[in-house]
């Protein structure tokens, strides 16, 4: 008795690691936030009311192909990813998985998701998110050690959550999913420079060029920052013009937008850890605070 004991909690603590190390290649956190940029795409569709199925059923086909796309990001990347602190505790660095584990992973999730957001919505959101984790994963991730032009790259498939979400709801690519497409597209910018700012060191080590600057923290990359952040104060009358929101959404989108704007200045003066750090911060507020403002005032 003592002895079977024993052998279920030695299986239980492999089959909790294994989850943690799946969990790790997912990237569940990040990929929420991704999906949340889908639900409340969905949710300013005109005419949509909230619906506790076909939520949880975007949320659940989201996280699987963001997740399917972490996977093979790390499948391709765990090589330098074991040259980087951040990165080389995950599952394949430190030898805990094999590639052929992590590409089934991928390619269950990847498919199941698609197939969940054609199935129960239309085909243009399951073909739109397969199009987006092909370019996530085979366009941006290869990019990263090749030219700086890979955070354009990325850019495109970061944006396009909110854009399924519209699909998702009406069956068209409509206007107002261009809107949020633009505003999420525009946002990633300084979003992702400040992130290779600050972990400049670490991204050399493993050949990743992210900077726009081939010089490494030049004030160029402050310059850009602020250069996509002032568009973005404008882009908040786009909701308001085509009736997706109100009053109220489209000031509290164009406050966001100086206060990330006010951060680049910051760090185009200041050209330091901190003041990119600023940048990367006022990033996470700002997407959130702006699509929970645009839906709490839909029209």
């Amino acid at each position: 008795m003592l002895r079977e004991a024993r052998l279920r909690a030695k299986w239980h603590l492999l089959l909790l690691s294994r989850f943690r190390d799946y969990a790790q290649l997912l990237k569940p956190n990040l990929s929420f936030m991704v999906v949340f940029s889908s639900v409340v795409g969905y949710l300013l569709a005109p005419g949509v009311q909230f619906d506790w199925f076909n939520v949880t059923i975007l949320f659940i086909g989201g996280v699987l192909v963001t997740g399917a796309a972490n996977t093979i990001n790390q499948i391709l990347e765990r090589h330098s990813d074991a040259f980087m602190k951040r990165t080389m505790s995950r599952p394949m660095p430190d030898g805990r998985m094999g590639i052929a584990e992590a590409w089934a992973l991928a390619t269950v999730a990847g498919l199941l998701g698609t197939w969940m957001l054609s199935y129960f919505f239309n085909p243009l959101a399951g073909l739109l998110s397969f199009v987006s984790l092909l370019l996530y994963a085979f366009a941006y991730t290869p990019m990263k050690k090749v030219h700086p032009v890979a955070v354009l790259i990325g850019a495109i498939p970061g944006a396009l959550p909110p854009l399924i979400g519209w699909v998702a709801a009406t069956g068209s690519m409509g206007v107002g999913g261009w809107i949020l497409f633009m505003i999420q597209f525009l946002w990633q910018f300084p979003h992702f420079w400040a992130i290779a700012w600050v972990g400049y060191e670490d991204y050399l080590k493993a050949g990743i060029r992210m900077l726009p600057s081939s010089q490494g923290r030049t004030r160029f990359t402050g310059l850009q920052c602020m250069f996509y952040s002032i568009v973005l104060i404008p882009m908040a009358i786009m909701p308001r013009m085509v009736g997706m929101t109100g009053n109220i959404g489209m000031w509290i989108t164009m406050a966001c937008g100086v206060f990330y704007f006010i951060a680049s200045i910051y760090f185009y003066i200041q050209n330091d850890h901190k003041s990119a750090k600023r940048v990367m911060f006022s990033s996470f507020i700002y997407l959130p605070v702006v699509l929970l403002a645009l839906l709490f005032d839909k029209l």
